[in-house]
């Protein structure tokens, strides 16, 4: 068998993502007219609206999202560590309309009739369908921790939806005093980006470490391991040792209560502890339209893999982080992946064809300082009716130097401006 190197394989990864499901589809016509309504522009939903209209441009294509501007969870711990304005995350629908003619309406998607294969929206509109793509993302179990709900997070935030609460958490983090401990609350799996609170962990000991040098960290986790924690820990040792202290499950880590006035938590054993900045990351469940159209199975959505339909609902395809596609991880590269995916079953199924074989592909990068990076890659197919991981894939070496750790980092800023570009571009 031949090695290849990590760069190959996270090319290879990339090729992958760019033509997922394409090759076997003929760019042909649809049906005169079909409709396909896609609730959710994150990652997964505007994808799979822009590579509907790019496979078959008589596909009528309308694109719900509640906000004109989509501000994306990738990157913004950057902003909270002072490396990236908030701006820089940011993204609009406007080539959607302009480039790639999608019907684009700033509404909430409140209710599915799969009967009559209709969505109801917030401003009143009802939408006919022929196919529906649901990608909701993620909403929060408010009251899993009993005293964190939404008014709770207006003292101590979540940040796990970027925008406003990101803009919350940094300007608490800048009003800390030096010397102050922050506190992160860490949910069990699954959840939205599983590297995601330790690249945050990161970015804000990187902030401590230039402006507040003499404050702690503690991780408070309802898990007994986490997402390329070796990497992460290493990168801890290096750059802000001493800083950071991660507590747990099997120590007594798991957030069970919480005071928001008083900034205290408390955990399943009974240990409390008291924070100067407080951060929550609540445990999640699919976005509420998933709910609202039969499309779960408890928190989250089964799908068949293949092409993402809903087992639950015919002709409703559910995709991103709502979805159940372990051990695709709930991140915003799969659920582009998945969205091509989708586009193209959609279209293939439309003109009467069966979809060709998947592939899927995840890359994730996070960053541990301004010059260290770490990355996982792999590609996914179906065998045997069940999502499954191809061979070559991995996390980066642990033994790394640090021309590597910083090659990582500039890769990492590559990969946030192409997939932007792929997906809003």
């Amino acid at each position: 068998m031949t090695r290849i190197s990590r760069r190959e394989f996270a090319a290879g990864v990339a090729a992958a993502a760019a033509l997922t499901g394409f090759a076997p589809v003929v760019l042909g016509q649809a049906r005169a007219r079909a409709r396909v309504v896609v609730v959710g522009g994150g990652f997964g939903g505007a994808t799979t609206a822009k590579y509907l209209r790019m496979l078959d441009r008589n596909l009528q294509v309308t694109l719900i999202e509640p906000s004109q501007t989509f501000y994306t969870c990738p990157f913004s711990n950057l902003v909270l560590g002072g490396l990236r304005p908030l701006q820089s995350i940011a993204h609009n629908y406007n080539a959607m309309r302009t480039k790639h003619g999608v019907n684009v309406v700033h509404s909430t998607a409140t209710r599915v009739d799969p009967a009559k294969k209709t969505v109801t929206l917030a401003n009143g509109q009802t939408l006919q369908y022929d196919k529906l793509v649901l990608s909701p993302g993620v909403d929060f179990k408010w009251g899993a921790i009993a005293g964190y709900d939404g008014k709770a997070a207006q003292l101590l935030p979540h940040a796990w939806k970027a925008g406003p609460q990101t803009t919350l958490l940094r300007r608490q983090l800048e009003a800390m005093k030096d010397g102050g401990t922050f506190i992160i609350a860490c949910p069990a799996d699954p959840f939205r980006c599983p590297p995601g609170p330790y690249e945050r962990v990161s970015m804000i000991a990187h902030y401590f470490k230039t402006k507040k040098p003499k404050s702690k960290i503690l991780i408070l986790d309802a898990k007994d391991n986490f997402s390329k924690q070796g990497l992460f820990m290493g990168g801890w040792k290096a750059l802000y040792d001493g800083m950071i202290e991660w507590v747990p499950l099997s120590k007594d880590g798991k957030v069970v209560k919480v005071d928001p006035k008083t900034k205290q938590l408390e955990c399943e054993l009974g240990a409390k502890h008291k924070g100067d900045v407080v951060n929550i990351v609540p445990p999640q469940k699919a976005g509420a339209i998933a709910m609202a159209a039969g499309v779960n199975q408890g928190d989250w959505c089964p799908i068949n893999p293949a092409t993402f339909e809903s087992t639950k609902q015919k002709d409703i395809h559910v995709i991103g982080d709502a979805s159940i596609a372990a051990p695709m991880p709930k991140s915003g590269f799969s659920a582009s992946s998945q969205g091509k995916v989708v586009a193209a079953a959609i279209v293939a199924m439309l003109q009467g064809k069966e979809p060709s074989a998947p592939s899927f592909a995840n890359t994730c990068y996070s960053v541990v300082g301004p010059d260290y990076g770490i990355s996982v890659a792999n590609v996914y197919v179906v065998k045997d009716g069940k999502m499954a991981v191809a061979p070559g894939g991995g996390v980066s070496p642990a033994q790394a130097d640090a021309a590597f750790r910083k090659a990582e980092a500039r890769y990492a800023e590559s990969w946030y401006k192409a997939n932007a570009a792929e997906v809003w571009g």
